[in-house]
């Protein structure tokens, strides 16, 4: 249930107002930040220097709408999730030149590596299911958007 652990409703943003990548990653690692337990220190600079880092090697806007930012930053306690939706779609440089709509944000340490790409594939396996997408888009709570991954945790075989 590794991504029911990674994206809590409190994770979840519909509605996202940035309009390109940069906005896009910094309104993630906003959300990132609101949910870190309070009784860490959240190392804001480093995650987003992380994840442009990623992003230069190449975009993680990978899939017909879909994109997964993510990286591994010293200092962050455990996998951490963003989930945001955008209606309007947010142009993100991504492989097939399409503008993003579904943003799976993924951060965790360099020492769970295993965990982050566990998380990964689930992903890229949630992403194939196009009625699982329409849902997630249609979705008007946080609260419903977890329900509908639980939903697909529950089911799927990973």
């Amino acid at each position: 249930m590794i991504l029911q652990r990674a994206f809590k409703p409190a994770s979840i943003k519909i509605g996202l107002e940035s309009e390109d990548k940069d906005e896009l990653l910094e309104e993630l690692v906003d959300v990132l930040a609101k949910t870190y337990p309070k009784d860490k220190e959240f190392p804001r600079e480093q995650v987003l220097d992380a994840l442009w880092a990623r992003e230069e090697k190449m975009s993680t806007g990978i899939y017909k709408g879909v994109a997964v930012p993510h990286a591994t930053v010293e200092g962050i306690d455990s996998l951490h999730g963003v989930l945001g939706i955008s209606k309007k779609g947010i142009e993100y440089e991504s492989l097939d030149g399409s503008p993003v709509y579904l943003v799976f944000m993924l951060i965790s340490s360099p020492g769970e590596a295993e965990l982050h790409l566990d998380a990964l594939r689930k992903i890229a396996l949630l992403i194939q299911d196009p009625v699982l997408l329409d849902n997630l888009m249609k979705a008007a709570t946080p609260e419903q958007v977890y329900a509908l991954i639980r939903e697909f945790e529950a089911s799927a075989v990973l």
